[in-house]
C-alpha cells in the first residue's frame, strides 16, 4: 500500500506494519529535504507502522547534497551580504536541520539499508536512524570539509555516541573515505551483507522481527533510549521507572504473559 509519493522519495506499508522508505534520488537537492520532512512525518503519525526500513533505489544511497542545484536556488545566501542575507541563511539551514529531525523523531526503529556511496548529508541521514546495515561496496565519508563547509545537518552531534569523537573527528577533520569494514569496526554500521538486496531483505528482516513485538513497548523503548542519551544513569532511571508506571499495564502485557504459559505465538494489539 503506498502511503505517500513525493518527487524524490516514496513511502509503502507492507503487511505486519513495515514502512518501506524508498529514496528514488541519490542526491539531495533542495526539493530532498521537504520531501524528507513530508515523508517521515505521514510514516510518523501512522499507528499501523510499527517499524521502518530506509533505502534507496540506485546504485548509491546517497552523494549527498546537489551542490548545482543548492547554489541555483540560495546561491546568494553563501556569498557576502549583511544581516538580513545571514538571517535568511541561519533559517535555511535550521529548515534542512528539521528535515533530518523528522527522522530521529520517528516514533518507531528506523532502520538504514546502505548500498554503495553515501557521502555528507546521506551521512547526516543514517546517523538520525536508529539501527544502519550496510552492502560491503558500502563507502562512507563526511565530506563537507572538502568543499569548505562544516558539516550541520547533525553528524557532527549525532555520531560521537555512535562511533567515538576519536573516528568522528578523523573524519571530520580530514573528509577521507572509509570502506564498509572500517565502518562496521568503528561502530558506524550494524552488520554487513553481500550486496544491495541482501542488505534490504535483511533489513525488512529485522523490521519485521521487530514489528513482531507489542508496539508500545518498542515505542517505549525508544523515547526512553533517545532521553537518555544525553542524561546521566541516575536521571534515566527515574525516567524509566516513570515511564513504566504509566505505561506498563496494557492488555499486551496480559497477552504477553497468556502466550507465554499456554506455549503459542502472542498477538499483540498496541493496547
Amino acid at each position: 500500500m503506498t502511503m505517500i509519493e513525493r518527487p524524490t522519495m516514496k513511502a509503502e506499508l507492507l503487511e505486519g506494519g513495515v514502512a518501506i522508505v524508498k529514496l528514488t534520488s541519490m542526491t539531495m537537492a533542495p526539493e530532498f529535504f521537504d520531501d524528507l520532512q513530508a515523508v517521515f512525518e505521514k510514516v510518523s503519525c501512522d499507528p499501523l507502522v510499527k517499524a521502518v526500513v530506509l533505502h534507496s533505489e540506485g546504485k548509491a544511497f546517497s552523494y549527498g547534497l546537489d551542490l548545482p542545484a543548492a547554489f541555483a536556488k540560495y546561491g546568494e545566501m553563501f556569498g557576502g551580504g549583511l544581516a538580513g542575507t545571514r538571517s535568511g541563511l541561519l533559517a535555511l539551514i535550521g529548515r534542512l536541520q528539521a528535515s533530518i529531525n523528522a527522522v530521529s523523531d520517528c516514533p518507531v526503529p528506523v532502520i538504514a539499508a546502505i548500498n554503495g556511496w553515501c557521502i555528507g548529508g546521506g551521512l547526516d541521514l543514517i546517523a538520525a536512524c536508529d539501527i544502519r546495515l550496510a552492502s560491503r561496496d558500502s563507502k562512507f565519508s563526511l565530506r563537507e570539509t572538502k568543499v569548505a563547509i562544516v558539516a550541520d545537518l547533525g553528524s557532527l552531534q549525532r555520531l560521537p555516541a555512535i562511533i567515538g569523537k576519536g573516528n568522528l573527528r578523523e573524519l571530520a577533520f580530514t573528509g577521507k573515505d572509509i570502506s564498509a569494514e572500517r565502518a562496521l569496526r568503528m561502530g558506524l554500521v550494524n552488520d554487513l551483507f553481500e550486496k544491495r538486496d541482501d542488505v534490504i531483505k535483511n533489513a525488512i528482516s529485522m523490521a519485521q522481527e521487530i514489528a513482531s513485538n507489542p508496539p508500545l513497548v518498542v515505542r517505549g523503548a525508544k523515547k526512553v533510549l533517545d532521553y537518555c542519551g544525553d542524561k546521566s544513569i541516575r536521571d534515566g532511571l527515574e525516567y524509566v521507572a516513570a515511564w513504566n508506571s504509566a505505561f506498563l499495564a496494557s492488555e499486551d502485557l496480559a497477552e504477553a504473559i497468556s502466550s507465554f504459559i499456554e506455549k503459542r505465538k502472542p498477538d499483540y494489539k498496541g493496547r
